[in-house]
């Protein structure tokens, strides 16, 4: 148990769960979100979080080590402040800091001399040593502050691969500042991993999904091979797959959603082009990924033998991945609007999403032209299509199957 206090910015799918499982470690921990209808519902003990359980939130709260709050309250003390909020792109799909320096701004108005603050938002190489530590220093006045990096590597809905049994990438200004943040972490993280600067674990978070967008967008190019070879693009990766060593499975799919894959290599390329370094590769597989929907709605018009327009076609799961809510960046809501410029009749059915765009979510339909799996929820029942042999195509991005032949 620790009485050290633990101020959580951002309550989102990141800050959470590190508010949660460092409560059960012991810490009194405020999650602090300017997201006012958030904090009312964590307070009555409900999220929609795949990662923490309602009980959880209730029971934490009434022990007195989880509380929430919209602002920060001013110590007199040292504390640990973790910093977790979005930083998403912006409309030019340039890096978007705003809630990370609101982050800041609002840490400097309370922080007491001796305090941590660890920065878990992705963003560009130098931003702790660049934007963080001089924001923080320039506001509260005070200089005796530790500062690390501890990138985030939530991913929602992995039962297997979680907060606690995934590894922590820690890099710090200073050896206190690494010690600090390695005990911290260690209260409920199976494996923690130093780097000798923050600009390394900074560039690893970077790194590890721009190695995903460009596999991925290898495994979109391989399908388009394929169909043009009248070959079955998954049952060319899983022949590939046979090979003991030197490869890695990725599959074709509408396209890349989510908080991570759409996002970080475009703060891998800034960061390289603030060094003055092209990164032509990287750039590449985010345009072959970020115009895929398109290619994809082409390819469905031509299934239907160009006369797509007046289609009755229902997509069945539009989050970006199965078993979350998410729908940021999900390439499936554009896949939707590339059909309707098409002409056909889009309609979806996403029973954890259930409303986007004004429109609600409808149950699985069987009077359609074309059903298509894009996102496919535990929740949804394939077989109504199945039994009322619709016609269907199977978009999703793994290797289940779900009673029909992967159409990319």
């Amino acid at each position: 148990m620790s009485s050290e206090q633990v101020f959580i910015l951002g309550c989102g799918y990141v800050g959470l769960p590190i508010a949660v499982e460092a409560a059960k470690a012991g810490y009194l921990v405020t999650g602090c979100d300017t997201n006012l209808d958030k904090i009312t519902s964590l307070r009555l003990g409900k999220t929609d979080s795949p990662e923490v359980s309602n009980r959880d939130l209730i029971e934490l709260q009434e022990a007195g080590f989880l509380k929430f709050a919209s602002s920060l309250e001013k110590l007199n003390q040292p504390a640990i402040y973790v910093i977790a909020v979005p930083t998403p792109l912006d409309a030019k799909r340039n890096p978007d800091v705003s809630m990370l320096n609101a982050a800041c701004e609002m840490i400097s108005t309370a922080i007491a001399k001796g305090s941590l603050v660890v920065n878990e938002s992705t963003s560009y190489i130098g931003t702790l040593n660049d934007l963080i530590k001089p924001t923080i220093i320039a506001g509260s006045g005070i200089t005796d502050l530790d500062f690390a990096v501890a990138p985030e590597r939530i991913d929602p809905a992995n039962v297997k691969w979680n907060l606690k049994t995934t590894a922590r990438v820690i890099g710090g200004i200073n050896e206190g500042s690494v010690r600090r943040s390695v005990n911290f972490y260690k209260k409920f993280c199976e494996s923690v991993f130093t780097v000798s600067k923050p600009e390394v674990a900074e560039a690893a978070k970077l790194f590890e999904n721009t190695f995903r967008q460009v596999n991925i967008a290898l495994a979109n190019e391989i399908s388009s091979i394929g169909q043009s070879y009248n070959l079955s693009t998954h049952e060319i990766i899983n022949a590939a797959n046979t090979k003991p060593y030197g490869f890695m499975a990725f599959y074709p799919g509408v396209g890349v959603g989510g908080h991570c894959i759409p996002i970080d290599p475009s703060y891998l390329t800034y960061s390289a082009n603030r060094a003055g370094v092209e990164t032509k590769l990287i750039d590449l597989a985010n345009q072959l990924n970020f115009f895929n929907p398109h290619r994809v709605a082409q390819l469905i018009n031509k299934f239907l033998d160009g006369n797509i327009k007046g289609k009755k076609i229902q997509i069945a799961g539009i989050s970006y991945k199965p078993n979350v809510s998410d729908i940021r960046e999900s390439p499936v809501l554009e896949l939707i609007n590339q059909i309707g410029i098409l002409g056909g009749d889009a309609s979806w059915y996403d029973p954890l999403v259930k409303k986007w765009n004004g429109q609600k979510s409808n149950p699985l339909q069987t009077q359609i032209d074309l059903g298509i799996i894009c996102t496919p929820h535990d929740q949804i029942d394939f077989s109504i299509w199945k039994n009322a042999d619709v016609k269907v195509l199977d978009l999703s991005a793994n290797s289940n199957d779900y009673g029909w032949p992967k159409f990319l």
